[in-house]
């Protein structure tokens, strides 16, 4: 996480602030946004090879305009109208994939009331991500169709959560193309962050998961294994088989030495 103010700059200096992050996910925050602000996003990963950029404004995002510098061009991806907007998510491609250069351009404001524009940013290899816009990025996550065998097995070794769980009930959010599966936990195996928590009331274990509308998910009875990727901070869905269907896909592949990571039977 970066954290800078516009109120610490020389007031008559025409210099634009510079800023380099080095990691391939994080989160900047520009207080009183003044003038201009590079940011370079640089990671320290020398065989990295990102070719897609993700930027999701904070739903407070004011004060300043997000660019992109291509061929010494400025070309806009994030307005300050924009920034407001709930689960935006603006993915462009890098066209220098270990070098991408941010310019942030402070709005004009007559006062100096207190205004933020802060942002997370993931940098995706093309791995992970299949197109310039946030849905295509989602798809890869959030696959509509069944995982084939091997597809489930590598999910349980990669994803950034394993759950096993039930499902209380799906939502639709046509505006965003999103879909949320409210999930009823009863073992986490493995999560990255804490999107999966207990409840202080019920003692139960419970989290929402994402996956893109076009998928049309259901609420279906019984248990099942979610797996998936986080994105800003948000799970999204993976494979999603049922728990008694993995189990006979995971016991098979043991016996012929053919998983590739052990997962906890109990």
């Amino acid at each position: 996480c970066c954290l800078g103010s516009g109120l610490s700059w020389e007031p008559r200096s025409r210099a634009v602030e510079q800023v380099r992050l080095r990691c391939t996910e994080g989160s900047l925050e520009w207080l009183y946004p003044a003038r201009a602000l590079r940011v370079v996003l640089e990671p320290n990963l020398a065989t990295a090879q990102h070719t897609t950029v993700c930027i999701k404004p904070a739903g407070d995002f004011q004060g300043a305009s997000i660019y992109v510098e291509r061929a010494g061009q400025l070309h806009l991806v994030v307005s300050e109208a924009e920034g407001a907007r709930p689960h935006h998510v603006s993915c462009f491609s890098a066209h220098t994939p270990r070098r991408v250069a941010l310019f942030l351009q402070a709005s004009p404001q007559r006062d100096i009331s207190r205004r933020t524009a802060s942002f997370q940013y993931e940098l995706l290899s093309n791995q992970s991500a299949a197109g310039p816009d946030f849905n295509k990025m989602a798809l890869a996550e959030a696959m509509c169709r069944p995982c084939d065998n091997m597809e489930l097995l590598m999910a349980i070794c990669s994803s950034d959560f394993v759950v096993k769980g039930s499902i209380r009930n799906v939502s639709h959010d046509s505006e965003n193309h999103m879909s949320q599966v409210d999930v009823s936990v009863q073992k986490v195996y493995r999560q990255k962050n804490r999107i999966f928590q207990q409840e202080e009331g019920s003692g139960e274990w419970r989290g929402p998961i994402r996956t893109l509308l076009r998928c049309k998910v259901k609420r279906g009875g019984g248990d099942f294994l979610f797996t998936g990727n986080e994105h800003f901070g948000e799970a999204w869905l993976g494979c999603a088989p049922r728990f008694k269907d993995f189990m006979l896909v995971y016991q098979a592949a043991r016996e012929r030495g053919a998983n590739p990571c052990e997962f906890e039977l109990n």
